[in-house]
C-alpha cells in the first residue's frame, strides 16, 4: 500500500447535512455523533444534519462540528482498512489529526475546541475584524503590502503557490486589498466573523493556554505535523503550539511540501474538498481524493487498490 497522508479541514467546510449518511449506514460513525451530542450539552447531530437553527456558520457552533464529522468520517474509513503515516489539519483540522493520531481523547478534545471557539468568537467585537483571500501574488508582495498600511494585518494562511490569506483589523486588510490590487492581485473577503491567525486573536490565545496545559498530551501513535512549524512535534509541545496557532500564520503549503518527502499521496478526511483543492495546487499528482460520504469513500478505494 502507499504511504498515506490523512489532512483534516478547518473552519469554513461545514454544511447543512454534512456526516448524515455515513451516521446513518456505519455504526462507527453514528457512535461519533451519539458520543459528541452526550459531550457537547447539544445536539451536534442535529446541528451537523439539520441545522434547524441556522447556526453551522457560527464559529461557536462550526468548529465543534467540523471536529465531530471529520472523527466520524475517519472512523468509517479505519474500517474499511485505509491507515496513513502521517497526520496535518489546518487550523481547527489541527485538533482532528490530534485527535486521530491519539495525543488526546475526542472527550476531551470536544469541550477544549469549543472554549477555543467561544474565545475566539468573543476575542473581536462584531464587524472590528475580516479576513480576504489574495490571489495571484507572491508571498513578498503580500507582506510589503501589509507593511505598507496602519493598524493589523498580515499574512494568515499561505495555502498554495499564489493563494494566500491576509488577516486583522477590517480597515486595515481593506487598505492592504487596495494595495494588492494594484500591484496586480485578486482580493476577496471572506465571509468569517473572526480574524483567525491574527495578533487580534493574542488575547484569546492567553486565555486558551490554561485549557491547553490541563490537557494530558500523549505522544501521538501516527506523527502529526503542526500549522505553526510544518513539522512533527513531542507531546510537550503541544499545547504551546496549539497556543500560538490562533495568532500565527498556518504553513499550509510548507507542511504539505514537507509531508510530500514522506508520503506518496494525500487523502481529505472531513466534510468538503477544500484541502484537496489546495494540495491538487501544489501537486496533483499526490492528491488520491476526499472522503465526505460513501460515493466519495468509495472512489478513495478504487484509486487506493489501482495504485
Amino acid at each position: 500500500m502507499p504511504r498515506l497522508a490523512f489532512v483534516f479541514p478547518g473552519q469554513g467546510a461545514q454544511y447543512k447535512g454534512m456526516g448524515r449518511e455515513l451516521a446513518e449506514r456505519y455504526e462507527e460513525a453514528y457512535e461519533v455523533f451519539a458520543e459528541a451530542d452526550d459531550i457537547a450539552g447539544y445536539k451536534i447531530s442535529t446541528l451537523c444534519f439539520e441545522d434547524p437553527k441556522s447556526q453551522l456558520n457560527y464559529t461557536e457552533y462550526a468548529q465543534p462540528a467540523i471536529l465531530t464529522t471529520s472523527l466520524a468520517i475517519l472512523q468509517v474509513v479505519k474500517k474499511i482498512g485505509l491507515s496513513p503515516v502521517l497526520f496535518a489539519g489546518l487550523s481547527l483540522g489541527e485538533y482532528s489529526a490530534l485527535v486521530a493520531g491519539g495525543a488526546i481523547s475526542f472527550r476531551e478534545a470536544l469541550p477544549l475546541v469549543q472554549t477555543r471557539a467561544r474565545l475566539m468568537q468573543n476575542a473581536v467585537l462584531p464587524g472590528k475584524g475580516a479576513m480576504a483571500a489574495v490571489i495571484g501574488l507572491d508571498d513578498s508582495s503580500v507582506s510589503d503590502a501589509c507593511r505598507q498600511v496602519g493598524g493589523v494585518v498580515d499574512i494568515a494562511n499561505y495555502n498554495c503557490p499564489g493563494q494566500l490569506v491576509i488577516s486583522g483589523e477590517k480597515e486595515a486588510v481593506l487598505n492592504a486589498g487596495e494595495i494588492l490590487k494594484a500591484a496586480g492581485g485578486r482580493v476577496s473577503l471572506l465571509a468569517v466573523s473572526v480574524p483567525s491567525h491574527s495578533k487580534l486573536m493574542s488575547d484569546a490565545a492567553v486565555k486558551l493556554q490554561p485549557y491547553l496545559s490541563k490537557v494530558n498530551w500523549q505522544k501521538s501513535q501516527i506523527d502529526i505535523v503542526s500549522n505553526v512549524n510544518a513539522r512533527e512535534n513531542t507531546p510537550g509541545e503541544f499545547a504551546d503550539l496549539l497556543e500560538r496557532q490562533l495568532y500565527c500564520p498556518v504553513l499550509w503549503e510548507q507542511s504539505v511540501r514537507y509531508m510530500m518527502g514522506k508520503v506518496d499521496y494525500f487523502i481529505e478526511i472531513g466534510p468538503g474538498s477544500t484541502l484537496s483543492g489546495l494540495i491538487r495546487r501544489i501537486d496533483r499528482s499526490r492528491l488520491i481524493g476526499q472522503v465526505e460520504d460513501s460515493k466519495t469513500l468509495e472512489k478513495v478505494v478504487e484509486k487506493v487498490k489501482s495504485l
